[in-house]
């Protein structure tokens, strides 16, 4: 047996992730192509490198398939319900920073709050016949987030796109979506809700709490810790 550590297979996650590992004197490598998904770990015995894409990583933890894995905040909170009883978080990795947020147009003067949305949504519906629609990719945590707040005449449009396009493109009213400096919302003509934050996101190490150690793993697992300190 040996600890699995799972790592987001490419582009700046991975390589930001290799770094953090890399000034602690564990050296992560991708050794085939890009579609091989091999990779080596050095400076450490008995820990084993998994590449996935970031989405998998919480649902592995989650299964017990992975030990550790470094993803964002945000794919934690959105794909597992009860993420706090099955993952823990062990240190922010202070990279990969973005925001989930809920954006309206810039035309929309008069709605700056969540209880604008509301009162703009249902008359909306009232001129239009139908729900003021938000495109995400986050419906959890939309949904979550928009029933706390009150806000409840609605739906939820799902993009796996460019989101941000969607009100251009007249298939949604609004959006709740990833931003970091807000450059494309703003090229959209969009604007964040004053109150609009949902959640923080940044690249964050988790461990597993479903998975079972047995004394080696559990050896290997502590000198790994201290290690990464």
């Amino acid at each position: 047996m040996t600890i699995k550590l799972g790592v987001p297979s490419k582009g700046r996650l991975m390589e930001k992730t290799f770094e953090w590992f890399g000034t602690r004197g564990i050296e992560l490598r991708r050794t085939g192509s890009e579609r091989e998904y091999a990779a080596s770990v050095e400076g450490i015995d008995n820990v084993t490198l998994v590449l996935l894409s970031a989405g998998e990583i919480p649902r592995e933890l989650a299964a017990g398939r992975l030990h550790l894995g470094v993803t964002g905040t945000d794919l934690v909170h959105e794909k597992l319900a009860l993420f706090d009883q099955l993952l823990e978080p062990l240190e922010e990795l202070g990279f990969g920073h973005a925001d989930l947020i809920l954006a309206v147009p810039q035309a929309w003067i008069d709605v700056d709050t969540l209880d604008d949305l509301d009162a703009a949504a249902a008359m909306f519906r009232e001129v239009h016949g139908f729900r003021l629609r938000i495109a995400t990719k986050y419906h959890r945590l939309v949904r979550e987030f928009l029933r706390v707040a009150g806000v409840a005449d609605y739906a939820l449009v799902d993009s796996q796109g460019a989101t941000e396009g969607t009100v251009k493109n007249e298939t949604a009213e609004a959006i709740a979506d990833i931003t970091s400096s807000g450059e494309t919302l703003r090229a959209n003509h969009l604007k964040i809700l004053s109150d609009g934050m949902i959640l923080r996101s940044q690249a964050t190490l988790w461990r597993s709490r479903v998975t079972k150690l047995d004394g080696a793993d559990r050896a290997t697992m502590t000198r790994l810790l201290a290690q990464l300190g």
